[in-house]
């Protein structure tokens, strides 16, 4: 019973069509999918209206909850608190902040400044900051325990950090290729090998609903 907030499409970086990540997601069991492509200021206004677009215009599916929103992408980090807000204006539902992982010249200083700016998820964050965990933990931003090749060797650091300062954790694939995509019971393996018990990665997966029964909800009252 997957549920996964940080995918991509061709809008960025990824190859799929969006509504080909949904199929996808639906055949590997998903039951809620966010679409975050990467932006900055260059494509923030066109991304968001092309998945609101797609989102709307889909014919209602009880077989999948579906959400868009941004992944915000080496912008530099006295960006990010305009850009949160800027993504959240233009419609946004959830906001992702690619996080300093360790395989990306990510700018120092970025993963403070999202969870100073009250980004949804701080995507792959890396070997982040004690005290910045702390922070996150107060501001109520979800850390990303990551499938993603390469972004999850910091799993460990960021499950036992989380952990020790009660910060909240998600857990998403970052898909960009269909074989990204991934069914609840690998992405529970892997989040075994990070050094989480099964009742915390059950605790992790309730984050990601909460979240995102949150964003329908502020959707629904809108109509």
């Amino acid at each position: 019973m997957m549920i996964d907030l940080h995918t991509h499409t061709l809008l960025s970086d990824g190859v799929l069509l969006p509504v080909e990540l949904v199929q996808r997601a639906k055949a590997k069991g998903y039951q809620a999918l966010a679409i975050t492509d990467h932006c900055d200021y260059s494509n923030l206004e066109s991304v968001i209206a092309s998945l609101r677009r797609f989102v709307s215009s889909l014919p209602k599916d009880p077989g999948l909850g579906l959400s868009f929103g941004v992944e915000l992408t080496h912008p530099y980090p006295e960006q990010i608190p305009d850009l949160v807000k800027a993504a959240r204006k233009l419609g946004a539902e959830i906001v992702v902040v690619h996080g300093e992982t360790l395989v990306e010249p990510v700018p120092e200083g970025t993963n403070e400044a999202a969870i100073k700016s009250g980004a949804d998820i701080l995507a792959h964050p890396g070997l982040i900051k004690p005290e910045l965990v702390e922070l996150a933990a107060k501001k109520g931003v979800h850390l990303e325990i990551t499938t993603r090749r390469g972004h999850c060797f910091t799993n460990g650091w960021v499950a036992a950090s989380a952990k020790k300062f009660g910060a909240k954790l998600a857990l998403n694939t970052d898909a960009h290729l269909p074989e990204d995509l991934t069914r609840w019971e690998d992405a529970q393996k892997i989040a075994q090998g990070a050094g989480m018990s099964l009742p915390e990665i059950e605790e992790m997966r309730k984050n990601s609903w909460k979240l995102f029964d949150q964003i329908i909800a502020k959707r629904e009252s809108k109509k």
